[in-house]
């Protein structure tokens, strides 16, 4: 029995000891980039590799802040991520909960036109000819549409509407209540954990929009965030999103400084979160 015990303390301390590294890991290089953000050229060049900043300097987010290009892509990426998310779990929660009434005519058929999806797309060319055809282009509804409903979140959430006991909705029909009151007042307070993992799924995924945005928009005032900082960071392009066509030279710093900012809104909303998210993922994991 106290071999037992010694091998099990010594398998806790083992597994603590690989969680520590791995997180050592993954906070080293973002910590890396927090200090440089806050350092000077002529620091970064003739230093190299430093943890912490000899001259701590906040001229790379005072120049990144005063680019018009970084603060009209980071307007862009927070209007696409806002209206983009609301609209993706409008729809997604309403899918799902029609295709979870088995009073619902076809409801097999549907279920399975969702679950086709998941294994055959429309493709990128048919999607853009679809696209263009209702005049969509340089609008941010080609993206919100083209990605509005996610068809694994459906079949998710689905799942969960099925779970519910059949007595709230028998006890809320007895009361005079109608689907849409009986969505609003009764389910959706009951599925906030699914709701809120998956308002984190969208979000993350707007946010972090790219190739959707690179394939619809062509007008450079409408590109999002992460556009700019490939732009900023791979290509060192001076000029992107600038009406003025005015050079700008993009320091060590300023270019840190941009992935710092460019991540800071997910680290701030993900811990408000986190109490849902945590109880969400573990029903989504079980139900269905």
């Amino acid at each position: 029995m106290r071999h037992e015990k010694g091998l099990d303390r010594l398998f806790t301390i083992l597994v603590y000891f690989i969680l520590i590294l791995a997180a050592a890991m993954a906070i080293f290089p973002l910590f890396y980039v927090l200090s440089v953000s806050f350092s000077t050229e002529i620091e970064y060049l003739t230093r190299g590799f430093f943890v912490i900043p000899k001259q701590f300097t906040l001229e790379g987010y005072m120049y990144l802040l005063g680019h018009p290009g970084f603060t009209s892509a980071f307007r862009n990426a927070v209007i696409l991520s806002a209206v983009g998310t609301a609209l993706n779990i409008v729809l997604t929660s309403l899918m799902a909960y029609g295709l979870s009434k088995r009073w619902l005519r076809f409801r097999s058929s549907l279920n399975f036109m969702v679950f086709f999806t998941l294994l055959f797309s429309g493709g990128m060319i048919p999607t853009y000819l679809v696209v263009r055809s209702l005049h969509l282009l340089d609008s941010f509804w080609a993206i919100w549409l083209s990605t509005a409903i996610a068809p694994f979140n459906v079949i998710v959430m689905r799942s969960f509407f099925q779970s519910m006991p059949s007595e709230l909705e028998e006890s809320a029909k007895i009361d005079g209540s109608g689907e849409w009151r009986l969505f609003l007042s009764i389910i959706v307070p009951l599925s906030k954990p699914v709701i809120a993992t998956f308002t984190l799924f969208y979000l993350v995924t707007n946010w972090n929009t790219y190739f959707t945005a690179i394939l619809y928009l062509n007008d450079a005032d409408l590109m999002p965030l992460q556009v700019f900082l490939r732009q900023m960071l791979v290509e060192d392009d001076p000029t992107i999103s600038n009406a003025s066509n005015v050079m700008y030279k993009y320091t060590p710093a300023a270019k840190m400084a941009a992935i710092i900012l460019t991540a800071l809104p997910l680290l701030v909303i993900f811990p408000i979160l986190q109490k849902h998210f945590n109880k969400g993922v573990m029903l989504g994991s079980v139900k269905g």
